[in-house]
């Protein structure tokens, strides 16, 4: 994909052509080929964690840039497998999700204890792996939100995994078990040598506000993210933003919620997508751990809506995209073609940070 096909995409070059009204992009610290010296290699990481970081930023289409592209594929447990995989029962099968990541040309797959461990001889060496370590889960009745561990940091170690991810419900009445284990999961696997990866999620329905959904909130995401790197996680991520003033719905009437100023909508922030994310990264300790938005569920419009969260994440000045439904609900020739759109982006040195 060219620019011209990027914008083409886009419908106009609107995105690609704002300059950010909130923080300046000189106070963050920005993907590049050095970051993980620059950034990662002065803090108290050790060698070999910095080597999976290395492993991690360097594979695939995206290697040696600073930047990521992940297949995340865990929704076989977080939204039932087959609700999941009905679109394209090839990824029932655990190899065509390692398949559709090296073809599709990603720094790493992210997936399950049990979907990784039923090929790792075979593909631990060829591509990075991510192994989830908590999900949520749909056959309690009533269904209810809580991420629960599923194994054990040292058992996703002998896997071969550059990396764990995690979950935390924040906002949850569970959260504060779910911070504890998971701190806990993370200095475990940075004593082993590998990577952090956090799913700083909200979940509550206090959350909804009347008919408005703040779970989508630059502010509340962005102290999520904040809460994140508060435990060492290398990488955040996140979903894009689509709104904000969470704090301000919240604290109507006669009720107390958190704490605001309201320079974190005038000055650190405006209504624009682009300073909205780069409210997230500036949340993730001014960039120097990585953000990595989602990609969203699938829909009618999947490679240009992928396409316009990558650009808002780049010119925003996080590190990448994580994109899984969009994908593998897709035949593999489509899914690896959307993959590498993301990528495109990434490669673009038209799309600049703004």
């Amino acid at each position: 994909m060219n620019i011209d096909q990027l914008v083409e995409l886009l419908g106009g070059d609107d995105l690609l052509h704002y300059q950010s009204q909130s923080v300046s992009k000189d106070l963050l610290h920005l993907p590049s080929p050095s970051f993980i010296d620059d950034v990662y290699g002065i803090s108290d990481r050790n060698p070999q964690v910095l080597r999976s970081l290395g492993n991690l930023f360097g594979h695939g289409r995206l290697g040696g840039t600073g930047y990521l592209s992940i297949l995340p594929v865990d929704q076989g447990i977080e939204h039932s497998a087959g609700a999941s995989f009905a679109a394209n029962p090839l990824y029932f099968d655990p190899e065509n999700i390692v398949k559709l990541a090296i073809e599709g040309g990603c720094n790493a797959v992210a997936s399950t204890f049990g979907v990784l461990g039923a090929v790792s001889r075979k593909y631990a060496h060829k591509i990075p792996f991510v192994v989830k370590v908590n999900h949520n889960e749909l056959l309690t009745y009533p269904n209810k939100a809580d991420q629960i561990l599923y194994g054990k940091v040292r058992e996703a170690w002998n896997m071969g995994a550059a990396a764990i991810g995690a979950t935390i419900y924040f906002g949850s009445p569970e959260s504060g078990r779910q911070i504890v284990e998971i701190s806990r999961a993370f200095e475990e696997a940075h004593s082993l040598g590998m990577a952090t990866i956090l799913w700083c999620y909200l979940r509550n329905d206090a959350f909804k506000v009347e008919k408005t959904d703040y779970h989508l909130s630059a502010d509340l995401t962005g102290q999520a993210n904040h809460l994140g790197v508060t435990i060492e996680a290398d990488i955040i991520k996140q979903k894009l933003p689509e709104l904000n003033g969470g704090y301000k719905a919240l604290n109507l009437g006669n009720s107390s919620y958190g704490k605001l100023d309201d320079r974190m909508y005038s000055e650190l922030s405006s209504d624009h997508p682009i300073d909205l994310c780069r409210y997230q990264v500036l949340n993730c300790y001014s960039g120097r751990a990585g953000l990595i938005n989602s990609g969203g569920a699938s829909g009618f419009n999947d490679m240009e809506d992928a396409v316009r969260t990558a650009v808002i994440n780049k010119r925003a000045g996080g590190t990448g995209l994580i994109s899984g439904r969009k994908a593998f609900q897709k035949s593999m020739h489509d899914g690896v073609a959307l993959l590498q759109a993301i990528q495109d982006v990434y490669l673009m040195p038209e799309v600049t940070v703004s």
